[in-house]
């Protein structure tokens, strides 16, 4: 049963990020202090972040706890886009006993275990982290749905393009390049080898559509249609859908490139985001962001 102190405590982080929400609180922290606040548990950590996020909590989401305990008093943060057997040894090198991936750690949208509980992968992934004491929360949804998209603003940071970047917009209007050029941009900002792209390298582009991660081919086909752009950066699409219609419409003489980053790299900025975050607001904290890189290599 929750102490009538922590139904409190959540009571007020849920209000104050509805006022924040609504642009009449400059921050919830200016309400209450948090900087003398000498330790957080996973439950605080949780409560505070979402208190920020508009129409939060929600009914239905996969940002819940996958190993451990709210209760858990933690003693470091890493934050990360996939939970991976690495990262999770350099976590507990680093006296971090709460990992916030962005995507899943159990090899399914909705992290389901059902079916694993005696296969020596996720065995060894689940226990290591038991065994150390370990809690692990998603956070996907929220930190999307937060005032303006967290992913997209640490993804247009590492980019470097924070001075051509409209909160709340996927369009942004960099100087003209060529679609050559902006792949090497690319390629070097976010430290990816090589990256799969339809169009012609000597395309003059400047209008970026930006959609981080999977959104799918339909959405991503809409919002060509809405906004026109002289290109698309996405994570991924199916083979079958959006790179097929940038082909279709190249070959009727429309001037549209396609960039696919790849789905780690796309969204790996939002991990940063998160950690950046939680350095404002859990002043004392340590905390560590760590790329997981992807398991597709190159060959």
């Amino acid at each position: 049963m929750e102490s009538k102190n922590n139904s409190s405590r959540r009571e007020f982080m849920l209000k104050s990020g509805a006022l924040l929400g609504a642009g009449l609180l400059s921050s919830p922290l200016s309400a209450f202090s948090f900087d003398s606040k000498k330790s957080w548990t996973v439950g605080e950590i949780m409560d505070t972040f979402i208190s920020q996020v508009p129409n939060a909590p929600f009914e239905r989401t996969v940002d819940t706890i996958k190993v451990g305990s709210r209760e858990t008093v933690v003693t470091g943060v890493v934050t990360t886009m996939f939970t991976t057997m690495e990262i999770i040894h350099k976590a507990i090198e680093l006296k971090a006993n709460l990992i916030i991936p962005h995507e899943p750690t159990f090899f399914s949208g909705q992290d389901d275990t059902d079916y694993l509980q005696e296969d020596p992968v996720f065995r060894a992934k689940y226990d290591l982290m038991e065994k150390n004491g370990i809690t692990l929360w998603r956070n996907h949804d929220y930190v999307h749905r937060m005032q303006d998209d967290g992913v997209r603003v640490g993804v247009v940071g590492d980019l470097g393009w924070n001075e051509y970047y409209t909160p709340g917009s996927r369009i942004l209007n960099i100087p003209k390049t060529n679609l050559r050029s902006l792949i090497n941009h690319i390629k070097t900002k976010l430290g990816v080898p090589a990256m799969r792209y339809v169009g012609d390298l000597n395309q003059t582009c400047s209008k970026v559509l930006l959609l981080p991660g999977a959104v799918g081919g339909r959405l991503q086909i809409t919002q060509i249609m809405e906004h026109r752009p002289d290109v698309l950066v996405c994570g991924e699409s199916n083979e079958w859908e959006t790179p097929e219609y940038v082909r279709a419409a190249n070959e009727i003489g429309m001037k549209l490139s396609m960039i696919e980053i790849g789905h780690s790299a796309s969204e790996e900025g939002g991990s940063e985001f998160v950690k950046n975050w939680l350095t404002q607001n859990m002043p004392g904290l340590p905390v560590y962001h760590i790329p997981s890189g992807n398991s597709l290599q190159v060959f």
